[in-house]
C-alpha cells in the first residue's frame, strides 16, 4: 500500500473502526485513541497490507488489543491504590511557604519571573536571561530590586507574626 493509498484507507476507515471501538469501550476518546495508535502501528506495515487483504481487520484486532491492555493496566493499578490508600490528611504548605508565595504574587512579573526561575528553579543568571529574553543586565536588576522587595514582606510579615504571638501570651 503506498502513502496516497494509506492516506485514502486511514480516511475511510478511522470513522467506522472509531464507532466499533466506541462500541466495545464505551468512550469514545478511549477509542479514538486505541484506534490512532492501531493505525501508527500500521504505518510501518503499510507495505504487508495488500497481501494480508484485510487491513481493517488487522488494525480493528490492535485497537481492541491496545484497548483490553489499558483496562488491564487501570484495573491494576486500582488494585494497587485499594491496597496501598493514598494518606488521609496531605499537610499543605508551612507558614514560611505560605508567606513566601503571598510575597512573591506582590512582585511585578519580571521581577517574580527572575526571582522564580533563579533561587526556586536553579538556574544560573545567564540561563534566567535566556529563557526571559532579556539582558543579563536587566536579569541583575530584577533579582536585586526583587530580593529587595520580598525582604521588606516578609520582614513585614514577620513583624506581624512576633505581634500576634505577644498578643496570645
Amino acid at each position: 500500500m503506498t502513502e496516497d493509498e494509506f492516506d485514502g484507507f486511514y480516511a475511510a476507515a478511522f470513522p467506522r473502526l472509531t464507532g466499533q471501538l466506541y462500541a466495545f469501550t464505551g468512550d469514545h476518546g478511549e477509542a479514538q485513541d486505541v484506534v490512532q495508535e492501531a493505525f501508527v502501528r500500521a504505518w510501518d506495515r503499510r507495505r504487508e497490507f495488500l497481501v494480508d487483504g484485510a487491513p481493517e481487520a488487522w488494525i480493528r484486532t490492535v485497537a481492541m488489543r491496545l484497548a483490553v491492555s489499558r483496562w488491564r493496566r487501570a484495573r491494576r493499578w486500582l488494585e494497587l491504590v485499594r491496597h496501598n490508600p493514598p494518606p488521609e490528611h496531605t499537610p499543605g504548605p508551612g507558614p514560611e511557604r505560605a508567606a513566601l508565595v503571598a510575597a512573591l504574587r506582590e512582585l511585578p512579573e519580571a521581577q517574580r519571573m527572575a526571582v522564580v526561575l533563579h533561587h526556586l528553579c536553579d538556574l544560573s543568571v545567564e540561563q534566567v536571561a535566556s529563557e526571559t529574553g532579556a539582558p543579563v543586565g536587566t536579569v541583575k536588576a530584577r533579582l536585586s530590586r526583587g530580593r529587595a522587595a520580598l525582604a521588606r514582606r516578609l520582614g513585614e510579615a514577620d513583624e506581624l507574626g512576633e505581634r500576634e504571638d505577644d498578643r496570645v501570651r
